[in-house]
């Protein structure tokens, strides 16, 4: 029980100080793993992925990726500074890549790293397209996802860790907590984790797109054009680390006009659809 105990404040202890403040939402955030850990290796994984993929330079789309990143980022900071944030992109390190790869997908690594795959871009159909998918992506970034996946991540096993020492006299209802809790805990934690950072990046990403001059609403019609590209192929939403995609499309109607209403502030007061 000692032990128990022990690992219990231990956990505590960890999630008392390793939280960050999302500037975006106000919440307290995981971060039982610094930036100035995670940023260094992102970059490395990114640069070693390019690499080893066919990166696509000087040509129009690529040109365009570049030119719509730097108008989002330029956005956030924009967004940040007049929030009293001025100093929280100091670390990070912006770029844009598109790669050619069919598949239809973008990504962004922690501390700003940023791949398109030219399979997106029929989808995107066009500038408006590729800044909502680029919003999404920086926000991923700003909103330190990445840092709260991997902090998540050790919480889960931590918990493992103490089930298995509070049962290790009793090697069958081991068996079953360890079988209960894998189920359990990724359903019904870190499931729904990636799922509001989903949405969190859906919801920050049409600010950022709508302050660089952009119209929000066309993001859902952009995952309209998603759903239909997938034809209907998708797991149930509690399986996924996804919202689905008419959960997206509704949220961001509801959304796009406070999105909108606050890149008023900032004197942008037409948007680019």
């Amino acid at each position: 029980m000692k032990l128990k105990q022990t690992i219990s404040l231990f956990t505590v202890g960890l999630l008392f100080l390793a939280c960050n403040t999302n500037p975006f939402t106000g919440k307290k955030t995981l971060a039982l793993v610094p930036n100035s850990q995670i940023f260094p290796m992102s970059f490395q994984q990114y640069n070693q992925f390019l690499s080893e993929n066919k990166v696509v330079n000087g040509t129009a789309d690529a040109q365009m990726i570049h030119r719509i990143g730097t108008k989002i980022a330029n956005a956030s900071e924009r967004w940040l500074n007049a929030n009293g944030y001025a100093a929280y992109l100091k670390d990070y390190s912006w770029e844009y890549n598109l790669v050619d790869d069919p598949t239809v997908n973008a990504w962004c690594m922690p501390g700003g790293k940023i791949v398109f795959y030219t399979g997106i871009l029929p989808i995107a159909n066009g500038e408006t397209g590729v800044a909502a998918i680029m919003g999404h992506e920086v926000a991923h970034a700003l909103a330190n996802h990445g840092q709260q996946r991997m902090s998540a991540g050790q919480l889960q096993a931590i918990g493992a860790v103490a089930g298995n020492v509070a049962l290790s006299n009793d090697p069958e209802s081991q068996e079953i907590f360890n079988q209960a809790y894998g189920v359990g805990s990724t359903v019904g934690v870190m499931l729904p984790f990636s799922r509001n950072h989903e949405s969190e990046a859906d919801k920050i990403g049409l600010t950022l797109m709508a302050i660089a001059g952009y119209d929000p609403n066309e993001a859902a019609r952009l995952w309209v054009r998603m759903k239909e590209a997938s034809g209907g192929e998708a797991p149930p939403e509690f399986l996924s680390t996804h919202p689905s995609n008419d959960t997206r499309i509704d949220n961001i109607k509801e959304w796009a006009p406070a999105a909108m209403a606050e890149a008023r502030k900032f004197g942008v007061t037409t948007f680019r659809k």
